[in-house]
């Protein structure tokens, strides 16, 4: 039975010398988080990432959305470009989410999923490597995980990777990335669906399989 959504709460997490802005949804019964890392050129408003989330705590998921450039970086690079590729720094920040939901009350006792599209499917993936005793399940929908590179081995946490079966040079990327992979993954393909799945029918695919894929591989801490 799915559950009331919850209201979101505005929460700063702190990484290196950065504040990011983020917005935690808790429902009132809750059987774990997912962290969302947006794409190139969005943030935590990104519509598709939020209308994901929405489902997802509607099946009793918390959500993390956050920004993972400040305002000033977002101004550079809308004009330059020059962050939205700079995976590190975007992986560095999801880690950064990551140790905060560890020790934050509202969710340190909650199994961690990550979330990401586009370059941020490359920064969870990271960010999972990097945190494998954390990290129970990632999943990426249009995502770039070839851009992980050498941390792809690493990646112990069960991995979902949804694609448009019309993006076709990204559907080559990500069976790539799977067999640069160990953990178990899995390559879900969308009949119809392009690069923002913005076809009818295909976002709410996305999120029904993430939602079974974080049902499956969540456990309680």
């Amino acid at each position: 039975m799915a559950h009331i959504a919850a209201k979101e709460v505005s929460v700063r997490i702190t990484s290196g010398q950065t504040i990011l802005d983020g917005d935690l949804g808790r429902p009132d019964v809750t059987s774990g988080l997912v962290i969302f890392a947006h794409g190139s050129g969005s943030s935590r408003f990104s519509e598709r990432n939020r209308a994901v989330a929405r489902a997802l705590q509607q099946h009793g998921f918390a959500t993390l959305l956050l920004d993972l450039l400040t305002r000033e970086e977002e101004r550079v690079d809308a004009v330059t470009r020059e962050y939205r590729f700079d995976i590190d720094r975007l992986a560095q920040r999801v880690v950064a989410a990551i140790d905060w939901s560890a020790v934050e009350s509202r969710t340190r006792e909650l199994p961690i999923a990550c979330f990401g599209a586009s370059t941020g499917a490359a920064a969870a993936l990271i960010a999972a490597a990097d945190r494998p005793a954390a990290v129970q399940a990632v999943v990426s929908r249009g995502g770039r995980p070839d851009l992980a590179g050498a941390a792809l081995p690493r990646v112990a946490a069960p991995t979902l990777l949804i694609v448009g079966g019309d993006d076709e040079p990204v559907i080559g990327l990500n069976e790539t990335a799977m067999a640069a992979m160990k953990a178990k993954v899995e390559l879900l393909i969308i009949p119809g669906a392009t690069h923002l799945f913005e076809e009818p029918g295909t976002l709410e695919q996305v999120t029904m399989s993430t939602i079974e894929w974080c049902r499956t591989h969540l456990t309680s801490r």
